[in-house]
């Protein structure tokens, strides 16, 4: 099946160990699908929480105005539902209650039959030094490949 990946939240990735990923839907209305086929969307700041009914509800999550909707236009930051099985959100409810645990999107992408998903991801924060930590990795990696590359031709 193809996958057409809308957005992804990158700044998670660095601010963040993602310990599982979780795929849900989502309820959009029909300009909203349309905005996030035009991938206009952000995730940067979002997040989810599950409320006292037992629904996982995702906040902060910016999709835009579609500009050629006619009628009911959508607001860009609302709270989304996300449709999970009962077992899921109880799992999550569980581990959220631990300490320093959070649910987070980590990317929308539309999957072969036209349907919206979210990647979330259950993460648990990094500190100052981990994150400095990552990025010399990082830099270290592309210099090895850099040299690697001169090397070859």
């Amino acid at each position: 099946m193809a996958v057409k990946t809308v957005c992804q939240n990158k700044k998670a990735y660095h601010e963040y160990f993602i310990d599982q990923k979780i795929e849900a839907g989502m309820v959009l209305t029909g300009p909203e699908v349309k905005s996030l086929r035009a991938g206009r969307a952000n995730l940067t700041d979002g997040y989810v929480n599950i409320n006292d009914r037992g629904e996982a509800m995702m906040y902060n999550v910016h999709i835009s105005f579609y500009q050629y909707a006619t009628h009911n236009p959508n607001e860009p930051i609302r709270p989304r539902k996300l449709l999970l099985h009962k077992r899921e959100i109880r799992k999550l409810i569980g581990k959220l209650k631990e300490k320093g645990l959070a649910l987070i999107p980590l990317k929308i992408y539309f999957i072969g039959n036209g349907k919206a998903k979210v990647e979330l991801g259950l993460a648990r924060g990094k500190k100052q030094y981990d994150k400095r930590a990552a990025l010399k990795e990082k830099q270290s990696d592309r210099e090895i490949q850099r040299v690697m590359r001169k090397n070859i031709t």
